[in-house]
């Protein structure tokens, strides 16, 4: 399979919100997967209301790539894949117990890796100067940050 050789900065950018998209979509998979493993009713609450943010965020991307005339698609994000497997693997290896815990653990990793995307995808959409399109990705960005602060104050109280 040939891949297309990216040489200028917009062709990254549009690369990199298809990855984005794939991020998002994943994500989407993975909270639902993360809510199933969850023994507390209370952080089977909490990703099913990331999950609706993700969703919101989906919509954002959706409404980037109509703002700068791209044909909305993916591209391969193989650490997400990789997030989601790991996972897969510490909650198979866990005890009913420890479910909570590593369904935490695991949605923070995500989280993290979802706002550095955001982040690199802000800085060259604010150097093209392209003010709709930041608007969108900080919602996302904004909203990623906050799940994040959310995730590390659940885990910190079922450990405490």
């Amino acid at each position: 399979m040939v891949q297309q050789t990216l040489t200028n900065p917009s062709e990254l950018l549009h690369y990199q919100l298809r990855t984005a998209m794939t991020m998002e979509n994943d994500s989407l998979a993975a909270l639902g997967e993360l809510a199933r493993a969850a023994k507390s009713a209370e952080i089977k609450k909490l990703f099913r209301h990331h999950a609706d943010e993700t969703k919101e965020q989906i919509a954002n991307l959706q409404q980037v790539f109509r703002l700068l005339e791209v044909k909305e698609s993916t591209a391969p994000s193989p650490s997400t894949k990789g997030i989601s497997k790991q996972a897969v693997s510490l909650l198979e290896r866990s005890a009913p117990k420890l479910r909570d815990q590593v369904a935490l653990s695991s949605a923070l990793g995500n989280e993290h890796y979802e706002i550095s995307a955001y982040q690199a995808l802000i800085a060259p959409a604010s150097a093209m100067r392209l003010s709709d399109v930041v608007s969108l990705l900080q919602a996302n960005l904004d909203q990623e940050l906050h799940t994040s602060e959310e995730l590390q104050s659940t885990l910190q109280e079922i450990l405490s």
